[in-house]
């Protein structure tokens, strides 16, 4: 199954989902290994299904996406967190060992803001002066790089600052989508500033006036402020923020993925499909709702519980 765009058709249906109903024998220790990003709301899930079933041990450890394939094919995670789809060469060395490829499954659904300090009066941004302000390549149609905020239309005492951007390291699967959709697949500029872990980004750009960077919603503060994006589709202009992701209508949204190791034709063992199981539920997606991330629709979890079936 692949896993990629968010279509237009999907909404929010938390109150379609089932209840999640727990099962006997369920004890020891499921370890989860990835993205930082998955990994702040699988620690809510773990506290929840702990809560469930104490003798379980769930550990978590938040280290990039690109670490997340290894660890599934070294068995040294059951679970895979990753805010991006496996790459080609990925998929090929976990298939090499096992014959079979590993299971995506969708758990949540997210969208990268756009994010300023508070106090920048920037109104919108296109596509394109993204691209201008993060990239070295200028694939999306910008015919210059953007450095200061004067390109922006600031007025005084903006006009007179230089913009520095924040951005996430090549680990981050947050890195890969973002270069994918915003710099359409070009490269970052060498000034743009990285930080190892999305509260780190959110927490430097709330503390510089001229900052601009991105993160998922989850980790916006009081201290910074979303920009909407301004983007262009079958020839009209459309401003959206990622409060219009579950619409298809906001140009950086994705899912957030559990990958596993489910054999062809087999099952997963009872502790990762029980976790699974109750994630996608209507508890396990309310608290994607609380933790500030958007659930899945309703058919869409149920396709990946499917997927899981022998």
């Amino acid at each position: 199954m692949l896993v990629a765009v968010v279509p237009r058709a999907l909404a929010a249906a938390e109150a379609e989902l089932s209840e999640y109903q727990a099962v006997s024998g369920i004890s020891g220790t499921l370890s989860a290994t990835g993205s930082d990003t998955v990994a702040n709301l699988t620690t809510f899930w773990a506290e929840e299904f702990k809560r469930i079933y104490p003798n379980v041990n769930i550990q978590i450890q938040a280290t990039g996406s690109s670490a997340a394939p290894t660890a599934l094919t070294e068995i040294t995670a059951n679970i895979g967190l990753m805010s991006r789809n496996m790459r080609r060469a990925e998929i090929q060395s976990f298939t090499a060992r096992y014959g079979y490829p590993p299971t995506p499954v969708p758990v949540a659904l997210d969208a990268l803001a756009i994010l300023v300090h508070r106090d920048n009066p920037l109104p919108r941004i296109e596509l394109a002066e993204i691209d201008a302000i993060f990239s070295s390549t200028l694939r999306c149609g910008a015919g210059r790089r953007i450095g200061n905020w004067r390109q922006m239309g600031l007025p005084e005492p903006w006009d007179g600052r230089g913009i520095l951007a924040f951005g996430r390291n090549s680990v981050s699967g947050t890195y890969g989508f973002f270069k994918e959709t915003a710099l359409c697949r070009g490269d970052f500029h060498v000034e743009v500033n990285e930080q190892p872990g999305s509260g780190s980004l959110v927490q430097a750009i709330g503390s510089t006036l001229n900052g601009i960077g991105y993160a998922s919603i989850a980790f916006s503060t009081s201290s910074v402020r979303i920009v909407p994006v301004s983007w262009r589709h079958a020839g009209e202009e459309r401003i959206t923020t990622p409060a219009q992701a579950v619409d298809g209508e906001y140009p950086f949204t994705r899912y957030l993925l559990f990958y596993v190791n489910r054999p062809a034709g087999g099952s997963l063992p009872p502790l990762e499909r029980e976790f699974i199981r109750m994630v996608l539920s209507r508890e396990g997606q309310e608290i994607v709702s609380r933790s500030g991330y958007i659930p899945l629709p309703a058919a869409l979890a149920s396709e990946s519980l499917g997927a899981l079936a022998p």
